[in-house]
């Protein structure tokens, strides 16, 4: 089974976003697919480690630019 992150932004900046491509990698997550739409921004990432994912989460958050709400999901 794969595992996969649903992640929303609700302020959005690209630079940032891409900036932070490299952590995110370093945490095991790895974009799948970007929208914008009602509600803000959401990204798929796929998962390889969910614990470092929520540390990723955790040390974005406490930054002030990770996603303000996020969800695990694993292919049925």
């Amino acid at each position: 089974m794969s595992q996969q992150m649903l992640a929303r932004y609700d302020s959005f900046d690209r630079d940032a976003f891409d900036g932070d491509a490299e952590n995110r990698s370093r945490a095991g997550l790895s974009l799948m697919q970007l929208w914008r739409g009602d509600g803000g921004h959401w990204a798929l990432f796929g998962v390889n480690d969910v614990d470092e994912a929520r540390e990723w989460l955790h040390k974005a958050s406490a930054l002030g630019h990770g996603p303000v709400n996020h969800y695990f999901l694993e292919t049925a």
